[in-house]
C-alpha cells in the first residue's frame, strides 16, 4: 500500500518522540484514531524498568485502549518507527488495529513482512492494512545513529 501525506506527518511526529540520550533502542510509536488525532505516543522503555514487553508498540496499544476504554481498536492507526517484531505485530492484529504503518524495515526481527507477515496471514481472522517504509530513511537513521554511539 501506498503512503500517504498523513502518514508521513503522523512519521514525522513518531520521530520527534525520539530525542537522545537513549536509554533504550530508540523506537517511537503513536496509536491515531478514525479521525487521524493522536490517542496514545511512546518510546521503547525496556531499560527503564524490569518490563521486557516495554516495546513502544505495546505501550501505546494499552494507553489506546485505555483512552477509549475498550480492547477493540476498530478504526485506529499504529504508526512505528520501525516495522514491528511479532509480539507487537500480534498485539496490534488482537487489538484489531485498522493500519499499520511503519518506517524502518527490521530485516532480525520484523514481523509486517520482512521476516515474518503476521498482519497478513490468512490463517488469522483480522489483517490490517500495512504501509511499509514511510520515511524509511529517516527512520534508518536514527537506529544507526544509535548503534553507532553504542559501539
Amino acid at each position: 500500500m501506498q503512503a500517504s501525506t498523513f502518514d508521513a506527518d503522523a512519521m514525522r511526529q513518531a520521530l520527534e518522540l525520539l530525542s537522545p540520550p537513549w536509554r533504550d533502542i530508540p523506537v517511537a510509536a503513536m496509536v491515531l484514531d478514525s479521525r487521524r488525532e493522536v490517542l496514545a505516543a511512546a518510546v521503547n522503555d525496556r531499560s527503564g524498568g524490569t518490563d521486557p514487553t516495554a516495546h513502544a508498540e505495546v505501550q501505546v496499544l494499552r494507553a489506546a485502549g485505555a483512552a477509549l476504554g475498550t480492547w477493540r481498536l476498530d478504526g485506529c492507526t499504529l504508526v512505528a518507527t520501525l516495522e514491528p517484531c511479532p509480539m507487537c505485530a500480534g498485539a496490534a492484529v488482537n487489538a484489531r488495529i485498522a493500519r499499520i504503518v511503519f518506517g524502518a524495515w527490521n530485516p532480525d526481527y520484523g514481523a509486517c513482512g520482512s521476516l515474518f507477515d503476521i498482519p497478513r496471514d490468512r490463517r488469522l481472522p483480522h489483517r490490517p492494512e500495512v504501509v511499509a517504509g514511510v520515511l524509511a530513511p529517516d527512520c534508518r537513521a536514527v537506529l544507526d545513529r544509535f548503534f553507532t554511539e553504542r559501539r
